[in-house]
């Protein structure tokens, strides 16, 4: 009986969580432009997508921001993560914590330390800190699952190699760095789904006529959800939920067949 209602506030959990979207994803296809009653089946919404020059240049802006910030980000994370599980030093503690904190501190509170740096740095508001600002909390999460990759290698491996007369940072290129690849490509895939989602941050940082895919769609729905929204917001839906279980399945991937430390 305690199954059974435990089952039953589960299903309602999940009915609450995912029938807006569902209902968002069906009215994207619907002819009329009410979206509150079905009238017919059409692509015209998903066609004249195409046709909104501010929605392409904003979808441009996400996409340059989201490339730049994860590079930077996969970089940074991949050498953080390494350092935290190879090195011992006095404080690695509380570096740990530091490096992870951005996924702890509410985003709002991060937005606003963000603006309150730029404006006191003297920097006026662009693509660039917008950039800088996504980085930040880029950075956390590659480290977090490099770190989760690194936990599963063998570091005799690398010792191996320079034992046969590889220096380390030659060791690093062909030994490790072949074996982290799968969590850096998933770390990386991860925060690129965040940095493209991302409103919070980029709306306190973003500069006059620096929009983003978020911040277009924000700015659309003040007058009204029109079809086209709907449209876009499926195709968010579906690129952020495929790139997120690919990621996630090349992590799983990752951990089952990463050397085990003896």
């Amino acid at each position: 009986m305690k199954n059974r209602w435990l089952n039953i506030i589960a299903l309602l959990v999940l009915v609450f969580q995912y029938l807006p979207i569902l209902v968002l994803i069906v009215f994207s296809f619907d002819d009329s432009r009410l979206a509150v009653r079905w009238t017919g089946f059409t692509f015209k919404w998903y066609e004249s997508l195409l046709e909104e020059e501010a929605l392409l240049s904003a979808l441009k802006n996400s996409l340059v921001v989201a490339s730049i910030s994860v590079a930077a980000a996969g970089i940074m994370g991949t050498m953080a993560a390494v350092g935290i599980s190879r090195l011992r030093f006095p404080g690695m503690d509380m570096y740990r914590a530091l490096i992870m904190l951005p996924i702890i501190i509410p985003e709002i509170a991060m937005a606003v330390a963000a603006l309150t740096l730029f404006l006191a740095m003297g920097l006026s508001l662009s693509l660039a800190t917008i950039i800088v600002s996504h980085i930040v909390f880029c950075v956390a999460y590659v480290t977090l699952t490099v770190m989760g990759r690194m936990e599963g290698m063998d570091p005799k491996l690398e010792e191996a190699a320079q034992d046969l007369g590889a220096p380390p940072l030659v060791a690093f290129f062909k030994v490790t760095l072949p074996l982290l690849a799968p969590g850096v490509i998933a770390g990386c895939l991860l925060a690129f789904v965040l940095s493209l989602d991302d409103f919070i941050i980029t709306q306190f940082t973003a500069g006059v006529g620096d929009t983003t895919l978020p911040l277009w769609i924000y700015g659309s729905v003040k007058f009204g959800v029109k079809p086209t929204i709907n449209a876009l917001s499926t195709i968010m839906i579906v690129v952020t939920v495929g790139t997120s279980f690919l990621a996630e399945a090349i992590r799983r991937k990752n951990m089952e067949s990463a050397p085990h430390r003896r």
